[in-house]
Parts: C-alpha cells; structure tokens; sequence
C-alpha cells in the first residue's frame, strides 16, 4: 500500500496564502505523475492541478491559474500546492494523488486516472 501523506492546511481569511505539501515512498513518487484535487462537502472531487514526472508539464483548473503553484522536487519525494490570493470558495479538503506513468505520460485531470491518493488536508478561507 502506497501512502500519501499532506500537510500545510488551516484555517485562513481571504486573500491569505498557504503552502500544501505532499510527501510519498521515493520509487513511486520518481515514477508518478503528481496532481492536486479538492472536495467541498456535497460536491464532487475536482482537479487543482497536475505536474508530470519530471516537472516539465504543468497543468492548472481554470479556477485557480494564476492564484496556485504546483511544483515538485523528486530528491525530496515531494510535491508542493502553493495557494496564493485564496477565496472562500477555494475551501475544500485537499488531496494529493500519485499516477504512476511512463516518462512521456502527460499528467492527467480526472481523479479515475490516479492510483494513489492521500488523506486529504484541510483548507478553509472565511471572508
């Protein structure tokens, strides 16, 4: 059993930043394509955003480009959410996923495409 762990959530005002991070067993994390989703309660999961395997494709939802920064250091197993300019509606728990892919696999955007998930981290922002 393969297990993520993230950490970094809490509870912020609008406009705060946060930084999520995600740590996972080195042999999958240098194989996997990493990516971000969220889950309010009563909603479905949906994607953040998503870093291949070597860090040069990054992909982003539409509602938090130019706000969150994904990025990944495969010496360190992990991969980082940085949350910038955060709304209420960005409250969610967070969860960190590993896709284990060949190198040209570009990430993906569906939570089915992801064989391991995380916990999930807290994150809520009040106006």
């Amino acid at each position: 059993q393969v297990q993520l762990v993230e950490s970094g959530g809490g509870l912020v005002q609008a406009g705060d930043s946060l930084r999520l991070s995600c740590t996972a067993p080195g042999r999958t994390f240098s194989r996997a394509n990493m990516g971000w989703f969220r889950q309010a309660p009563g909603r479905e999961r949906e994607f953040v955003a998503a870093v291949s395997r070597s860090g040069s494709v990054i992909l982003y939802a539409d509602s938090v480009k130019d706000r969150f920064t994904i990025s990944r250091d495969n010496a360190k197993n992990t991969v980082w959410l940085k949350m910038d300019k955060l709304k209420p509606e960005d409250t969610a728990r967070y969860f960190c996923a590993a896709d284990p892919a060949i190198l040209t696999d570009p990430p993906k955007r569906v939570p089915s495409a992801y064989n391991y998930w995380g916990q999930g981290t807290q994150v809520t922002v009040s106006s």
